[in-house]
C-alpha cells in the first residue's frame, strides 16, 4: 500500500474536501497548493499522478490529530 493510497483511504474515511485537507496542513505550517495536493489522488497511469512523499503524509497525520483533538496544552511549572 503506497502513502497515496493511505491519503487517498483517510481522506474518504474523515470526508474531507480539497479545502479541508489544506486547512489541515496549514495547522502544521505545511503548505500546498490545490492542483498538487489533486495530483496525489489521479490515478497512477495518469500523466499529472505525483508520488505522496513521507513528508507530506506526516505533516497531513500530525495536522489530523490536531484538528480532531484540538492543539496539545502546554505544560504547566511546578511550584518547589
Amino acid at each position: 500500500m503506497t502513502n497515496n493510497d493511505i491519503f487517498k483511504k483517510l481522506r474518504v474515511a474523515h470526508k474531507l474536501r480539497d479545502d479541508d485537507i489544506i486547512k489541515i496542513l496549514e495547522l502544521v505550517d505545511f503548505r500546498v497548493s490545490k492542483s498538487e495536493l489533486n495530483a496525489f489522488f489521479r490515478k497512477e497511469d495518469h500523466p499529472k499522478y505525483m508520488e505522496c512523499g513521507d513528508q507530506i503524509l506526516r505533516n497531513f497525520l500530525n495536522g489530523l490529530i490536531i484538528h480532531l483533538r484540538g492543539p496539545m496544552p502546554k505544560p504547566q511549572k511546578k511550584k518547589p
